[in-house]
């Protein structure tokens, strides 16, 4: 018998364990969250994982895509009005009306990137805001859910939504009170598949390759990488996830207009200023990103102009004394990493019988 060395690669640390339970035990809360919890606190946990999931999409194309976007505004608003759609023209029930939000965010993400991915860098960018504008046009001209001026959901369509007559039953509540339960649930599912798909796919072939790609298109060509493919698979999936998410945005609100659909600042700023706060290229970051965005929105919103200013200053103070933002400076200076993607080989003696 003789003593061996024997070699893993793992990306497990404890850290990532510990994290695991957390956010285990954290989740049950969240399901059982309504029993005891005010309307308000509800919707204000569904402000904050609607705008999680947004910024996880976001940073998936930008921080480990390389692709900034200025036009994500574009399948927020046309998934949500693909749930409008149906929904008042063909009576569909709004629950699974959210699928038909995601696949039909996903059929324009197919021109879409078509066109952009013949641009680079800042032409990119705002060749994606070029293709929001031109949707937005567009759908401001579909009178059949209300045109420029926008439309409300059928409030028998809201009120009969799949599960809202079981959860005025089980919490003896009003139907709006169950409707924000229900949103809720949604919201935190979506989130929860869109945290855990997207760590899931990161540390996956075709994630690994993702990330050389951001770092190095040329290095990573050259060992063999499907950049267009890579590229296409990533950008589909984000517009898949958010037409989603935009359409329980305004599934929840029970009311759309265009302006308000594909708002540039509510979708796709404050998103990017999430994730840039946050720690672009990290999981954690657009999470924590999301809290401090989400407080300063609630104590400062009623600052008017002050508010805006203050978002503008804390942006540009943290890239320039933070550029990997808040979780990037906490992870340097505690090692610490709850989500990680990144392979280390593990050493450890052996039997050698």
């Amino acid at each position: 018998m003789s003593d061996v060395t024997t070699y893993s690669v793992t990306t497990r640390t404890r850290a990532s364990v510990v994290a695991g339970l957390i956010a285990l035990a954290l989740a049950v809360v969240a399901v059982v969250l309504p029993a005891f919890a005010s309307r308000a606190l509800i919707q204000d946990l569904f402000f904050i994982l609607t705008m999680l999931s947004l910024a996880q999409y976001w940073n998936l194309l930008a921080g480990y895509g390389g692709l900034v976007s200025v036009g994500q505004q574009a399948f927020v608003g046309f998934g949500a009005y693909m749930l409008f759609g149906p929904v008042i023209l063909w009576g569909l029930n709004p629950v699974p009306a959210l699928l038909l939000s995601g696949v039909f965010a996903l059929l324009l993400a197919l021109p879409t990137a078509f066109f952009a991915f013949r641009l680079h860098g800042a032409y990119f960018a705002i060749g994606t805001w070029v293709v929001a504008e031109v949707v937005r046009l567009s759908v401001a001209m579909w009178k059949d859910v209300g045109g420029g001026t926008g439309t409300s959901l059928p409030r028998e369509a809201r009120s009969e939504m799949w599960g809202v007559p079981q959860i005025e039953a089980m919490f003896d509540v009003r139907t709006s009170a169950a409707q924000d339960i229900l949103a809720y649930w949604i919201a935190l599912a979506v989130a929860v598949a869109t945290i855990g798909g997207i760590y899931a796919f990161l540390r996956t072939k075709r994630g690994l390759s993702l990330a050389a790609l951001r770092d190095n298109a040329e290095a990573a060509r050259s060992v063999g990488v499907d950049a267009a493919r890579i590229k296409w698979t990533v950008f589909l999936i984000a517009a898949f996830g958010t037409g989603i998410v935009g359409g329980l945005i305004f599934l929840q609100n029970g009311r759309i207009s265009p302006d308000s659909a594909f708002s540039v600042i509510d979708w796709t700023a404050f998103v990017i200023f999430i994730v840039v706060i946050g720690g672009i290229g990290t999981i954690e970051g657009p999470i924590l990103g999301v809290l401090v965005f989400f407080f300063l929105q609630t104590f400062l919103a009623d600052f008017g102009s002050w508010y805006l200013l203050t978002l503008g200053a804390l942006g540009i103070a943290i890239m320039l004394f933070a550029p990997r933002g808040l979780w990037g400076l906490i992870s340097e200076k505690t090692g610490l990493h709850l989500f990680p993607i990144q392979r280390r080989l593990v050493i450890g003696p052996g039997r050698d019988r």
